[in-house]
């Protein structure tokens, strides 16, 4: 189904490979430990270790800066292995200390050398002196280079290319061991055509890509919140992906084509900022299909967790979900088995991650199509 592997160090990316930004919560590195390893081999994911979550009960943070971010380095290892990522921090968590006053990025990258983890620190514009200090210890002991993340704000500013060599400059990189990711969050990607012709004058005036070691771009068409979502079956389109095709069929021959991510289906704003005790969210089941997202929600999870049943049921007999079968993704298996009643309810972290797997799959799918030339966005 997929190319041959090509990832066992990181290296200017085919146009099939897929850049999935992750937030390092459970669902997602399940999601992502779960999936198969010809999708693993065409996957190199964006990671951010998150902001710590808010003890609402206790008024507080639940977790120190240590303990949220000591278990990242044993995860990564245990999930993702020996494979290629890039690693980046919250800015809260860029601005905290391990218990001895040492760097996360220190601490973190230390870390996944100890077992030969192929972590590169991926860096925002605005990052402090001490970060990009921390981050030039880590390029020279590991020879792997350095990713600078962009805004789309940023990215629109003249002076974006001279930010991003000083950048490069301060961490002792050169460009050609740099990886460029514009993420551009959640932006209006109606009407395609302009919005294209935007972002492409905005490129051109960057200049050369082609000295970088790899152009990345991430977005999202997910919504931020679901309860707008009516109960039943619904959609919602896939913007992110079906700009993505109009976005490269507008390059130029001299252009670099970006490589494709996105935010799964997860909102980068997303964080567990709601007290739970108060909150009764719906059982809800995220479908990736081929130009948006198949949606079955129901009423509050915790008073009735069967019903997943039902939206199993649903997403798999309904051709409008365009179910792709039990042997597609572990996410894909879960439905099934749900739906013949064979797998209970579980959790709602579960149907985040089986959502997340079924969508890094389907990317990983329809890339490896497209760069073979059988399909279109």
């Amino acid at each position: 189904m997929f190319g041959p592997i090509f990832l066992q160090t990181l290296t200017p990316l085919d146009s099939a490979a897929y850049v999935p930004a992750l937030r390092w919560r459970q669902a997602e590195y399940q999601a992502l430990s779960r999936l198969d390893e010809a999708v693993k081999n065409r996957i190199v994911p964006f990671i951010t270790i998150p902001a710590i979550e808010f003890d609402f009960e206790a008024g507080t943070l639940k977790k120190t800066i240590h303990e949220h971010v000591h278990p990242f380095v044993a995860r990564f290892q245990k999930k993702w292995g020996w494979r290629p990522a890039w690693v980046g921090l919250d800015e809260s968590i860029a601005k905290g200390r391990m218990n001895d006053g040492e760097h996360v990025f220190d601490y973190v990258l230390n870390g996944l050398r100890s077992f030969g983890g192929l972590g590169i620190p991926a860096v925002p514009l605005s990052s402090d002196p001490d970060t990009r200090t921390a981050v030039s210890r880590a390029v020279s002991a590991d020879g792997y280079g350095v990713a600078t993340v962009i805004q789309l704000e940023d990215l629109m500013q003249n002076d974006a290319r001279t930010r991003v060599l000083e950048l490069v400059a301060d961490v002792r990189a050169s460009p050609n061991e740099t990886d460029i990711i514009v993420d551009m969050g959640a932006p209006e990607y109606e009407p395609y055509e302009v919005f294209a012709d935007l972002l492409l004058a905005v490129l051109r005036n960057f200049g050369d890509l082609g000295a970088f070691r790899n152009f990345v771009l991430v977005g999202t068409a997910f919504p931020e919140s679901m309860t707008a979502v009516a109960k039943g079956s619904g959609e919602i389109p896939r913007h992110d992906w079906l700009f993505y095709g109009v976005l490269t069929g507008k390059l130029s021959l001299e252009m670099r084509k970006p490589v494709y991510g996105d935010h799964t289906v997860v909102h980068p704003r997303f964080a567990a900022t709601m007290d739970m005790r108060m909150a009764r969210p719906a059982g809800k089941l995220v479908y990736t299909k081929s130009k948006a997202w198949g949606i079955r929600k129901g009423g509050a999870f915790l008073t009735d967790r069967g019903q997943m049943h039902g939206h199993c049921s649903v997403v798999v007999n309904d051709p409008e979900f365009e179910f792709r079968g039990s042997s597609f993704s572990k996410g894909d298996e879960y439905i099934a088995g749900c739906a013949a009643g064979l797998l209970g309810p579980s959790t709602q972290t579960r149907w985040k991650q089986v959502g997340i797997n079924h969508h890094m799959t389907t990317v990983v799918d329809e890339l490896a199509k497209l760069a073979a030339g059988s399909s279109t966005v």
